[in-house]
């Protein structure tokens, strides 16, 4: 169990975490709840470029020992996959749930559920992949498992295309941010994921986050009890714009930010359509990564376990 309760809770016992349910609801009735803006209706059921509608949508919940150590811990990480994704990554290593949408809509309560037994079965916090189209639906989904229970702290595992103003509704319910930041700049993105505003509004978000949560902390066991864990995937030939990243995070975040320098990415889905994703990276193209960051002044970097 946390060594601290989570912020949640006490949102819940002041009736603030209602209030917020109540915006977020009302946000999918012309839904502007990523930047996309798509203004359906998912409330009567339309949808828009996520492809998610009104009800909860989850392809698999599980402990998860695959992810960075002070999430993982020796009980794992519980993960709860939602289907769907409003980004469209052409080299997406997940494309049957984020593209094609593999999964089941669940109720409200049920998704509380999933939430409890994780828990119950040793997870160190509940880690939601992808939350950002059906953020609502999980918040929605809080008070209820609150009342069974649930008292681990909760993950916002994302991809990095989010509207901070979403994210504000946030604050008090989620201790751990955990986005990517994919690109350095928005015409690479908009090539490779679909957004033409992403590297704006990724700034936007994960200076929203850590205003909220801080650099990472961890109980006496390593376990992440809140902070903010930043993923970058190292693409081929520099196209994930490294350098800049690792900037914007030493000079607009801070230099104590945990940060997960990934080196296993592989062609998927239609990276080997667009060259040079149609390969894997070099190991110079890693050690370049990781030499950028130092030399922003970075040194608290991370890695996945397995």
């Amino acid at each position: 169990m946390p060594q601290i309760q989570p912020s949640y809770i006490r949102l819940h016992e002041t009736g603030e975490l209602e209030k917020r349910i109540g915006i977020l609801m009302s946000i999918l009735e012309d839904c502007a709840i990523c930047p996309w803006d798509c203004r359906v209706n998912r409330v009567e059921g339309k949808k828009g470029v996520c492809k998610a509608g009104y009800l909860p949508m989850v392809s698999s919940f599980t402990p998860h020992f695959g992810e960075e150590s002070p999430l993982v811990g020796r009980g794992g990480s519980g993960t709860i996959f939602l289907s769907y994704c409003n980004l469209k990554c052409l080299f997406c290593q997940n494309f049957d749930i984020s593209h094609l949408g593999h999964g089941s809509e669940v109720s409200f309560d049920e998704l509380s559920g999933m939430m409890v037994t994780l828990q119950q079965m040793g997870c160190h916090n509940i880690n939601f992949v992808t939350p950002t189209h059906q953020i609502a639906q999980i918040v929605k989904s809080l008070p209820k498992a609150i009342e069974m229970g649930l008292s681990v702290p909760l993950v916002y595992n994302c991809g990095g295309y989010e509207s901070s103003e979403t994210i504000k509704l946030l604050d008090g319910i989620f201790d751990i941010y955990m986005p990517d930041i994919k690109y350095g700049d928005n015409e690479t993105a908009k090539k490779y994921s679909s957004p033409k505003d992403y590297w704006d509004r990724v700034r936007e978000a994960v200076r929203e986050m850590h205003r909220q949560a801080g650099d990472l902390t961890v109980d006496k066991n390593g376990i992440a009890e809140r902070g903010l864990i930043i993923r970058h995937l190292v693409l081929p030939e520099g196209l994930a714009g490294t350098q800049k990243v690792m900037r914007f995070i030493a000079g607009e975040i801070s230099k104590n930010s945990y940060v997960n320098i990934m080196d296993q990415y592989r062609p998927c889905f239609k990276a080997s359509e667009h060259p040079p994703l149609d390969r894997r990276i070099t190991a110079e193209e890693f050690e370049e990564a990781i030499r950028s960051a130092r030399e922003e002044g970075l040194w608290r970097f991370s890695g996945i376990t397995e």
